[in-house]
């Protein structure tokens, strides 16, 4: 066998250890959005362990912006999802005092923003009146 030859089993080491390195980077910054998360439903006086579980955390979200609960069923649908998202995030942003900008960071970096809101000096002002 030619040494000069590429052998891709020769470097079968070292592109796994490649693949594993954004994964590790992905749950690092997934775990620091759960926990801004958790301490911000903390602040809103919600149980912070809800935001670790699925559907629940929105519908926890949900109360502590002062939206119905059937928004849920707007965020699965396509397209009308994303507009929905964002509303959710600037509503949420708002809810503590912050502005539209910390909304749409809230949506779009949320391993940052989350933690800002959670770990920082935000203060909740109350949930949302609902108006009809």
């Amino acid at each position: 066998m030619d040494p000069d030859k590429y052998d891709g089993m020769q470097n079968a080491g070292g592109m796994a250890a490649l693949s594993i390195i954004p994964m590790l980077i992905g749950l690092a910054l997934g775990l620091l959005a759960l926990a801004g998360m958790w301490k911000t439903f903390e602040k809103a006086g919600k149980p912070g362990w809800a935001a670790i579980v699925p559907i629940y955390n929105i519908v926890v979200m949900l109360e502590i912006i002062g939206k119905p609960v059937w928004w849920i069923v707007l965020l699965l649908i396509p397209c009308v999802s994303i507009v929905v998202l964002f509303m959710v995030m600037i509503a949420l942003a708002e809810r503590f005092g912050k502005g539209v900008g910390f909304g749409v960071g809230l949506t779009l970096l949320g391993f940052i923003f989350f933690p800002i809101l959670g770990f920082g000096d935000a203060k909740f002002l109350g949930p949302k009146v609902l108006t009809a």
